[in-house]
């Protein structure tokens, strides 16, 4: 384990990302192909920016990459790279969903890396872990556009089939992940929605959002 994240870390710092998290993205990018050249991206717990970097640089100077985390951030624009707007603020708020829709209506990709801050207690820590991940999947069916995708991390444990047959039934395909970055002892996964079909109300598929890609 300890060799693993010392590759990471000293690779992230090579490539100039905050964070080894971006080998996380990274990995279930080159294998699914979800940013796109041109995307609007949603990064929702983006501190300390490694996804929003990776992001901007897969989606270009066309595209455009919305942080959203509690703690402090900034606006970065760089050559080659699509233009990263932050915002600081709590996404349980209307205030803060309201402030993501002043800079885009929808987003082809949201993305959550949130994990609560521990306390060792296994359940307790899977439990705020789902009850952020079930947020973030709120905001991504408030926010995807059609054929949109979602992917965010949960812990594993109690509840966390449920929390994926719930993501499974918006999207034309679900499946979960587990990056070779992560640590070995990390009970962090990845559930990937591809597709975003819509809504499921009383059996009816309701669209939120038209935009194609």
């Amino acid at each position: 384990m300890k060799e693993v994240q010392d590759y990471y870390f000293k690779k992230a710092q090579k490539e100039g990302y905050p964070a080894r998290s971006v080998y996380k993205l990274e990995e279930a990018n080159l294998k699914h192909g979800f940013l796109n050249r041109g995307g609007r991206v949603l990064d929702i717990g983006c501190y300390p920016g490694s996804w929003s970097l990776y992001s901007a640089k897969m989606v270009g100077p066309q595209g455009l990459v919305i942080g959203v985390d509690l703690q402090n951030g900034k606006r970065r624009v760089e050559d080659g790279k699509a233009r990263i707007e932050f915002i600081r603020g709590d996404i349980m708020t209307d205030e803060t969903s309201a402030a993501i829709t002043a800079f885009a209506a929808d987003f082809h990709v949201v993305l959550s890396d949130m994990a609560p801050q521990t306390t060792g207690n296994k359940w307790s820590d899977q439990q705020k872990s789902l009850e952020l991940s079930r947020r973030a999947f709120d905001l991504a069916r408030k926010f995807l556009a059609k054929d949109g995708v979602f992917y965010c991390k949960v812990f594993d444990g109690e509840d966390c089939k449920e929390f994926f047959d719930e993501v499974r039934r918006c999207f034309q395909k679900a499946k979960i992940v587990k990056p070779k970055s992560s640590r070995q002892e990390s009970r962090e996964i990845f559930v990937l929605g591809m597709g975003y079909k819509g809504n499921l109300i009383g059996g009816t598929q309701v669209v939120d959002k038209s935009n194609d890609r």
